[in-house]
């Protein structure tokens, strides 16, 4: 008989706390899958800030470290500069990335710290209720736009990844999305990848992941997905930003 899935190891066998048809499960898995195929469960260290994310520690076997909203990166600096041969990656959302976080974000990238990150983008604040987030498309509606936000007034969204492109110490930028069999394919290929920069000390990776937030949406988990698609990836549009090891390969 062939085995046509089988947990991976590194992933805990427990329910998890997230909503009904929240993309944070198939997030968790690809994550874990990669840790287990290059087998460093027992030197990584995940670090979950405050948000969705805040229980994450429950859910990995690797070691996990829970840090103050936004300061994963730093966290992880740390913990990576103390202990070098460590693999260490954040799992952090986008209203704690891009906000509040946005300082260790650019200045962990600015400096090339050796670590991985793990960016679920779902344009929204999730954990808190619903609120408007640094990558809340234009006309979307939230609790603290409830007539869709204006870029008049509230500004236009963050797009992560074409920023850190921009920074030197980055050595991998790449927008993904969870929406479809072939994304998540293209997911696990580019968290492996940003796993295997760190291995070969080639600086800073973040991989941003298009995810669906259904409760705070207002819409079905089928609706989701479509919303993914149809507004999601045309305005955060899915790719690779910088890619060094390419480049490197290219000279």
């Amino acid at each position: 008989m062939s085995v046509v899935f089988d947990k991976p190891h590194a992933l805990c066998d427990v329910a998890t706390h997230y909503c009904p048809g929240c993309t944070h499960g198939i997030i968790h898995r690809l994550v874990a899958e990669v840790i287990d195929e290059l087998d460093i469960e027992g030197k990584t260290v995940g670090v979950c800030p405050v948000g969705c994310s805040v229980m994450a520690y429950d859910y990995f076997n690797c070691d996990m470290i829970e840090a103050p909203h936004g300061r994963a990166p730093a966290v992880a600096t740390g913990v990576k500069r103390a202990k070098p041969e460590a693999v260490v990656f954040t799992y952090q959302g986008d209203g704690d990335l891009a906000a509040i976080g946005t300082c260790e974000t650019v200045h962990a990238a600015a400096r090339g710290e050796n670590i991985t990150i793990i960016f679920v983008n779902n344009t929204i604040y999730g954990m808190t209720g619903g609120q408007m987030a640094p990558t809340t498309i234009p006309g979307q509606i939230t609790q603290t736009t409830p007539y869709g936000r204006e870029p008049a007034v509230q500004g236009f969204p963050l797009k992560v990844c074409e920023m850190l492109a921009e920074v030197d110490g980055v050595a991998l930028a790449q927008r993904v999305s969870v929406d479809s069999v072939p994304h998540i394919r293209d997911a696990k290929n580019a968290i492996r990848k940003a796993f295997d920069n760190q291995i070969h000390k080639r600086g800073f990776s973040i991989v941003e992941v298009l995810s669906t937030c259904p409760t705070n949406w207002g819409l079905s988990p089928e609706q989701s997905m479509e919303r993914v698609r149809t507004e999601m990836i045309p305005y955060f549009p899915l790719g690779v930003f910088k890619d060094v090891a390419v480049w490197t390969e290219s000279k």
